[in-house]
């Protein structure tokens, strides 16, 4: 090699631990949990009565705020923060790009006499300003229509984000555009909890429960993500503008001996690990488990449940923290679904349910009849919206980045269906075919032993090839990609839901209203939704091609890619129940749509440019090289009267792969130049029949050089490095 690759190498190996040391990781985790978080505890003593029990009404019983406390609640949050070192503040908002944004402003304002005082009003804490003309918009707003609003969103609480040289309060809110169209993930997700809550506590009320004032969706997101060394990442330049890699030949060893799964995890990473979950502590994230994933240098991080809106906050928070905590150690976080080929890509597990402010969780299996009844209603709505929608939920994880994850065998299949397990599946059918057996019990699992302790064994199977499977007290949404909000997932989720949830209760009230019993007009229920929706229940292998043929029989959709799911978002059926829930309006569902096509052909096109630059200027050039020193070594040997067949069939293949690389270099220029059309919808069309085949390509000829040329002419870290150099 040459001495700057082998230099980066052994810097990568050897030098991390001169970085990253932090002082926190010590502390009791008690003491620090919520620590910089404006918890409801902080505000009852700070806060009189009256003014506490209005914001509590709020938060915990979603009652429209009342703007009269504004300032007095602005004031105690501006001293609490400012006690912690804040200079500044910001509204914390949820654009369409997936991502967060923020705009900060100083507390302090200057004063008559010379001075400044600082100050923040209810104003202030209650309505931002920022320029919604430069957020994706999807034609909501132009240029000359620049006017947005952020507002306060008080069910969320606000926080403190340290840095170097100072601190600034967060404050979560809502962002929207002048004439209130939802501009963010945010708006979304709160009416969707809304229609959620109002169709779950008319049914309960049907079922006989009527203590229940509040119920929403609760969250709990795994995150996957890959750690490389900073050194290489920089040396890479499509990770840092595509954020995965455009280029790489298979290494020697990748994740076949399925060795790094659970694994040691090493003490560069782990030390990460520890300060990320602290940071995470602070900031009340309750962050409970962490694990080597299945690929090399893949892992993973999980928090507990919470409600809907403070979870997908958090999840934004653990995205922003992974990413900024890493440098600290010498490492970059990859947080694309698909950084690697070869190996697995990383994907952020939702794991969705429906409780109440009286503790019940809807969808976990009660002791009695009666709660058993009320766990069979929830779980056969949750049947009927899935086989209903299955286009809204492939469209909520579409992206191109998770096209390359969705369907490999790191990842579920497109085709959306739901996993029950033997033991509800068998519940189900028996109520379906009118037969009263005893239902399958799970026993417990004797392990061959007696050192070893016999364990409780569950009722049915994991299955991780289903996109939406039930684990015992919850539906597990596998789709959603890593780098991905979980905000309009979850919108779609609780909208569907609540959409299913009204219709049942409505075919409730009827058949009770006919004199039946709630158990004879239950049993007639989940007879109907078997019959009509039943089919998008499937327990097997989802990679088989015997599921890809059995799928269609039954009717279910195969949207392989993005392109193809996009356009269901704006189905009738689909625009009537966003409206009808008051979730999303026509105009700002379309809007979604044009976001979609948008953001799809900016990333191929981003891509797509930097594969050509990339094999235009490195990769090409040092395959040339390559062949210049094999045809000096092929003359030099024929001037001494030496024949080398190595020589000239190694000379003969690099000829080869160069000008195969040189010729897909100039069909990719070719399609770059030519964007496809006017519309995003034409030029995303363009991108994924022409632009992509063309970089895969281009791909293929510079990995296969790559296997052959020298490397210390091949500038660029290789996937031996970047996976294994830990």
């Amino acid at each position: 090699m040459s001495s700057s690759v082998t230099n980066g190498v052994m810097g990568a190996a050897k030098n991390w631990h001169s970085n990253g040391k932090t002082d926190n990781t010590s502390r009791d985790i008690r003491e620090i949990f919520s620590s910089s978080v404006f918890t409801l505890d902080e505000m009852r003593s700070r806060l009189s009565k009256p003014v506490y029990k209005s914001l509590l009404a709020t938060v915990e019983k979603g009652t429209a705020i009342d703007p009269s406390i504004a300032d007095i609640v602005a004031l105690a949050m501006k001293e609490w923060a400012t006690e912690k070192g804040a200079t500044h503040y910001t509204h914390w908002f949820q654009p369409l790009t997936g991502g967060t944004a923020e705009k900060h402003d100083s507390f302090i304002t200057p004063n008559a006499g010379g001075g400044a005082v600082a100050e923040f009003s209810g104003k202030e804490l209650i309505q931002g300003e920022p320029d919604a003309s430069s957020f994706p918009s999807g034609g909501l707003r132009a240029t000359f229509e620049a006017r947005g609003y952020t507002a306060w969103d008080p069910t969320s609480p606000a926080f403190i984000i340290n840095h170097s040289n100072g601190a600034t309060l967060v404050i979560p809110t809502a962002f929207a555009s002048w004439n209130g169209e939802a501009l963010d993930n945010k708006t979304p997700l709160l009416r969707s909890i809304d229609a959620l809550n109002k169709q779950v506590l008319r049914a309960l009320n049907v079922l006989g429960i009527t203590n229940v004032n509040r119920a929403y969706a609760t969250l709990g997101c795994e995150q996957e993500y890959f750690l490389v060394d900073e050194e290489f990442y920089f040396r890479r330049p499509d990770l840092y503008l595509a954020g995965r890699t455009l280029f790489g030949a298979k290494p020697p060893r990748g994740q076949e001996l399925e060795d790094h799964y659970f694994g040691t995890i090493p003490d560069r990473v782990l030390s990460y690990m520890s300060d990320v979950e602290h940071q995470l502590y602070t900031l009340g994230v309750p962050v409970k488990t962490r694990h080597n994933e299945v690929a090399p240098a893949q892992y993973e991080i999980a928090p507990i449940f919470e409600h809907a809106n403070i979870a997908a906050d958090h999840q934004q928070l653990v995205m922003q923290v992974l990413r900024s905590t890493a440098r600290k150690y010498g490492l970059v976080c990859l947080l694309h679904e698909k950084p690697f080929a070869g190996v697995n890509g990383s994907g952020k597990h939702v794991n969705w349910s429906i409780a109440t402010d009286t503790g019940m969780n809807l969808l976990e299996p009660g002791q009695t009849p009666s709660e058993n009844l009320v766990f069979l209603f929830f779980c056969s709505a949750v049947i009927k919206a899935v086989h209903k929608h299955q286009d809204l939920l492939r469209v909520s994880v579409a992206s191109a980045a998770n096209d390359h994850r969705l369907g490999a065998n790191e990842a579920p299949p497109a085709i959306i269906s739901i996993f029950l397990g033997d033991q509800l599946t068998d519940v189900f059918t028996q109520i379906h075919k009118g037969t009263n057996k005893k239902a399958k019990q799970g026993g417990m699992l004797g392990l061959g032993t007696n050192v070893l302790p016999n364990l409780p064994r569950h009722a049915g199977d994991r299955n991780r090839t289903s996109p939406f499977a039930f684990t015992g007290n919850k539906f597990e949404f596998r789709a959603v990609g890593s780098s991905q909000s979980v905000s309009f997932p979850a919108t779609v989720l609780n909208t569907i839901a609540a959409e299913a949830i009204d219709e049942l209760t409505t075919m409730l009230e009827k058949s009770l209203k006919g004199k039946k019993n709630l158990a004879d007009a239950m049993h007639g229920l989940i007879k109907e939704v078997i019959d009509n929706h039943g089919h998008v229940i499937f327990n097997m292998d989802g990679y088989s091609d015997d599921w890809q043929k059995e799928a269609k029989k039954r009717g279910l959709l195969n949207l392989r890619t993005t392109l193809d799911a996009v356009s269901s978002l704006v189905a009738k059926k689909n625009i009537q129940l966003f409206n009808k829930y008051g979730v999303l309006s026509p105009r700002e569902l379309e809007a979604r749509e044009e976001i979609y096509f948008d953001q799809y052909f900016k990333t191929i096109n981003i891509e797509a440019e930097t594969t050509e630059r990339i094999a235009q200027t490195v990769m090409l050039p040092a395959a040339l090289q390559y062949i210049h020193q094999l045809s000096q070594t092929a003359e030099e040997l024929s001037d001494s009267g030496i024949k080398s067949k190595a020589v000239m069939s190694s000379l003969k293949e690099i000829v080869e792969l160069s000008d195969a690389l040189s010729e897909s270099l100039t069909e990719l220029r070719k399609q770059n130049n030519d964007l496809g059309g006017d519309t995003v919808h034409q030029k995303s069309i363009h991108m994924f029949k022409r632009v992509i085949p063309a970089m895969n390509a281009v791909r293929e000829a510079c990995d296969n050089l790559e296997r052959i040329v020298p490397e210390k002419l091949w500038q660029m870290p290789s996937y031996r490095e970047m996976l294994w150099v830990k």
